[in-house]
């Protein structure tokens, strides 16, 4: 057997899919099929139960699911400590982000990376936090960026910053008149959220409690839209420009907005306000200190957020 066949079922049995698990491989579906069977054979055992609409382990297959997962994250443990005798700045980090912190990060801590570390070479990824924690622990990410609660064993997670939310309104929404709003005046339009799978998602409903009573039941006032699978906040604030309803966005996200100025406005929420805490994880077994100890100044250094 081979790494990558263990890689493959692995992401078969994630995906349960086996174009999915294909692309997500980045092998053509007959090569990821053929390299199962192939295992399956050399194992002389039923890994997964196939049928027209799902693939799924057998519980002898999820056994040996288990053990692959566990060998995979130590073959990276291998090249970690293979990577640590070299100059800790010069070979590429892999670093990954969740979607609502990447777009709006990315472009201000990398000129300042570049400049602490020329010849360490970047490679980004943006994620769910359940895509990147498992890339993260398979070795393909060195280090991810996320949004705490976040804990994962043998994983260090470090705070890098808070980052409140606001709320986008269009000019001359009735809710522009108020200095901060009260979480509880949301309730009175029509909100517009991410999709399920966003931890932002999660964030705001939890920050916003009567947001949550109104998607339960009619509360006869405003309403919640959620967004189609795969927006983003830019695809809230189009929809806010649009005169479509408010949104609660982070504060980055809200500063970078590349409209004309004069057709979007915010607004803070009344003190203490929600926001949330954004950290560094990395395996506690990385041995580039050095390198993390550098991406974590280059975030500091760009002033994201100001106190």
């Amino acid at each position: 057997m081979t790494l990558n066949e263990l890689r493959y079922i692995v992401t078969l049995a994630q995906e349960q899919h086996f174009g999915r698990a294909a692309e997500r491989c980045y092998v053509s579906q007959p090569t990821l099929s053929i390299a199962v069977k192939k295992l399956e054979k050399e194992l002389g055992v039923a890994l997964f139960e196939r049928s027209k609409t799902r693939v799924q382990a057998t519980p002898l297959g999820e056994r040996i699911v288990a053990q692959a997962q566990l060998v995979l994250e130590q073959s990276a443990a291998i090249k970690d400590i293979a990577s640590a005798g070299k100059d800790q700045l010069v070979s590429p980090l892999s670093v990954g982000a969740i979607f609502t912190i990447g777009p709006y990060l990315f472009p201000h801590f990398i000129p300042q990376l570049q400049h602490l570390a020329p010849e360490m070479p970047l490679y980004v990824e943006e994620g769910y936090t359940a895509v990147l924690r498992q890339r993260l622990r398979k070795g393909e990410l060195d280090a991810i960026i996320i949004a705490l609660p976040f804990t994962e064993p043998d994983v260090v997670t470090q705070p890098l910053y808070d980052e409140p939310f606001v709320v986008l309104m269009p000019t001359g929404h009735p809710l522009t008149k108020f200095e901060s709003i009260d979480p509880e005046q949301l309730t009175e339009d029509n909100v517009l959220l991410l999709g399920e799978g966003h931890c932002f998602r999660d964030q705001v409903l939890e920050a916003c409690p009567h947001l949550q009573l109104t998607m339960e039941k009619d509360t006869g006032g405003g309403g919640i839209r959620t967004a189609a699978d795969g927006s983003s906040l830019e695809t809230l604030r189009h929809m806010v420009a649009s005169g479509l309803g408010i949104t609660v966005l982070p504060l980055s996200a809200a500063a970078a907005s590349q409209y004309a100025s004069g057709l979007l406005e915010t607004r803070p929420f009344i003190a203490p306000g929600p926001r949330r805490t954004v950290a560094l994880a990395w395996r506690a077994s990385f041995p580039r200190h050095r390198a993390i100890d550098i991406l974590r100044e280059a975030i500091s250094q760009c002033h994201l957020i100001e106190p």
